[in-house]
């Protein structure tokens, strides 16, 4: 009997030693990674292997890159973020979101401290002398956004004559794209690391106006009912991309492949109607991919 009886007990080990295995590989089934049959030595292959991969954006833009309540960072760019991610295999848990400021986007490629940058990222030729460029996947525009009891500032040509001050984030294609709109560029313009602190100016009446694309202030006006507004039209036109390490040109068709791709089978608009379509309620339009 006590042979029997250590026999049942062993089954029932090896039983439930089964079911915790079993157990576990339904688990990793749920993460939602997958092994795909990418070219040898690419970078697809080395982020599919890894199960992860990591992402700079921004964390201080309302729909398109704001950190939540959890810690994790939401909107649009996030959103496409997790498109790229789950093309190359890899389920949003293992997507390691890194805070990338507009002064330190190109550092961050170049140093290997994320494998791309999705942050609101204008496509220029003077960042493309340092990294390359998918997408772009959306076309912003400048604009100023100013309070709401503001009646002196009308465009970027009010700068001009009435001296006032706007503010906007170093190393960004807006802080560039104001200069000859100002009277006094020392005097006029203030920049800061984070388009935040900018509001907070703004808020606080330290400037007289915040300037960059249209739907980062947008996103800001959506935060603050009632509180400001926007002066005149859009005067740029602002191609925003995917940035990631120069030279990697395997790795770019891929990540250009996976954004057509979304935009043609509705994981683009409904990216957009998860995000910043819930304050804009008109499609974008589908850019053209420059495959340069």
């Amino acid at each position: 009997m006590r042979i029997k009886r250590i026999a049942a007990v062993a089954a029932a080990a090896t039983l439930a030693l089964g079911m915790t295995a079993c157990g576990g590989d339904d688990a990793d089934e749920g993460t939602g990674g997958e092994t795909k049959d990418f070219a040898a030595g690419s970078t697809m292959e080395r982020l599919n292997q890894a199960q992860s991969i990591k992402i700079g954006t921004k964390f201080d833009q309302p729909l398109f890159g704001l950190k939540g309540l959890d810690g994790a960072p939401q909107g649009f760019d996030v959103e496409i973020g997790k498109v790229i991610a789950a093309e190359l295999g890899i389920p949003e848990s293992k997507i390691q979101w890194v805070e990338t400021a507009s002064q330190v986007r190109e550092q961050r490629i170049e140093e290997s401290a994320v494998d791309i940058v999705i942050a609101t990222y204008t496509i220029n030729e003077t960042r493309k002398e340092r990294i390359d460029f998918a997408g772009p996947y959306y076309i912003a525009g400048q604009t100023v956004l100013v309070r709401a009891d503001e009646s002196e500032i009308t465009g970027p040509d009010s700068f001009k004559t009435s001296g006032k001050k706007v503010c906007s984030v170093q190393g960004s294609t807006p802080a560039k794209n104001i200069e000859p709109y100002l009277g006094n560029i020392a005097e006029q313009l203030v920049v800061f690391d984070v388009y935040s602190k900018c509001l907070d100016a703004l808020k606080g009446g330290q400037v007289d106006a915040i300037t960059t694309d249209n739907v980062i202030l947008t996103g800001y006006m959506s935060q603050n009912e009632g509180q400001f507004k926007l002066a005149g039209e859009t005067f740029t036109e602002e191609p925003y991309g995917i940035g990631l390490k120069k030279g990697d040109n395997d790795f770019r068709t891929f990540l250009n492949d996976t954004l057509e791709a979304a935009f043609s089978d509705g994981r683009y608009l409904q990216a957009w109607k998860d995000t910043a379509g819930k304050v804009d309620s008109a499609d974008p339009k589908i850019p053209t991919v420059d495959r340069y």
